[in-house]
């Protein structure tokens, strides 16, 4: 008997890629949209594998009530004893780059140094001991939400109290050393069901902060033109693609990254870290939705988004 993958998700636009990969490992795919609607609870879930991929950034596509409503349902399928990938309680690393950070930490994890501000009126003392230059950004995120650099405490005083301020959508900003990078990239390490499928470089003088691989982040949806991102510092010409396979890459932290995965649950990612200037290489974010990039799965030796299929299929054959 084939057992059907549901794929739990908002965003209708990152979906294709994952569609064609399933159509061509011949693995039946049901995609739960996951915006608003109703939840049963007397009701029994199908059998099946049901695959979160549920964003940190639902809410910047007016998808206010898709990670409450994406709770909701993994817990009802999960209290049903269904099978889940990423499930309820990878939603919360998803949800909180604190929670990230402090479980990245206590696996012996480098990261950069952070300080939580819990409420606006608290973010320049949450910077005060932190030298500039540093930068914010938002605790519930993703796409580079709330990343800005200040070069001093007082321009971010100015900051907070102006209009230009952008509230977090959990009220916690996160304020972050500035590494300053050996080279302008960062590096994501891309894991599913416990193997290493590749690396990829994110060109920063372009991409500056938001680094999200998916085709649909480089281009304004108005202007058609490619974004010209916070804190980047060249701007991206028509085709300039910001990520590229990183060839040969063979570091310790891939199995520190895979443990580390392992250790809490998540059985997809893309890890991202920092090779500082002075030699530090520092994790700072655990993607759990992650994206790839049409450009590196050409280059790769193989498609990750095809290998997601097939582990999908491999626990689905568990059953």
């Amino acid at each position: 008997m084939t057992t059907t993958v549901y794929a739990l998700h908002e965003n209708p636009e990152w979906f294709p890629p994952f569609a064609a990969a399933f159509e061509a490992e011949g693995v039946a795919v049901e995609e739960w949209l996951l915006t608003d609607g109703v939840l049963d609870l007397g009701s029994t879930p199908p059998e099946g594998v049901f695959w979160s991929r549920i964003s940190a950034s639902a809410h910047t596509r007016e998808h206010h009530l898709s990670k409450d409503y994406s709770r909701a349902v993994l817990s009802w399928l999960e209290s049903h004893g269904r099978r889940t990938v990423n499930g309820r309680r990878v939603l919360e690393l998803e949800m909180s780059k604190v929670d990230q950070l402090a479980r990245l930490r206590a696996a012996g994890i480098e990261t950069p140094r952070t300080v939580a501000a819990v409420g606006r009126e608290h973010v320049v003392a949450a910077a005060a001991s932190i030298p500039a230059p540093f930068v914010t950004k938002h605790n519930q995120g993703g796409k580079g939400l709330g990343v800005r650099r200040f070069d001093d405490h007082a321009e971010l005083a100015d900051y907070v109290q102006s209009d230009e301020f952008e509230e977090p959508q959990d009220g916690i900003t996160l304020v972050q050393e500035y590494v300053v990078a050996a080279e302008p990239r960062i590096t994501r390490v891309e894991i599913v069901g416990g193997e290493f499928v590749y690396a990829i470089d994110a060109d920063t003088a372009r991409g500056g902060f938001q680094l999200c691989p998916a085709d649909a982040c480089a281009i304004d949806p108005e202007t058609g033109r490619p974004l010209m991102p916070p804190g980047a510092t060249v701007e991206p010409e028509p085709d300039q693609q910001l990520f590229s396979l990183r060839e040969g890459f063979a570091h310790p932290i891939v199995d520190r990254y895979i443990a580390f995965a392992r250790d809490n649950g998540i059985e997809v990612c893309g890890i991202e870290f920092i090779e500082s200037v002075d030699g530090r290489l520092l994790t700072y974010d655990v993607n759990t939705n992650t994206n790839y990039n049409a450009v590196v799965e050409q280059a790769a030796p193989r498609s990750a988004a095809r290998a997601l299929v097939r582990y999908l299929a491999s626990v689905a054959g568990q059953l």
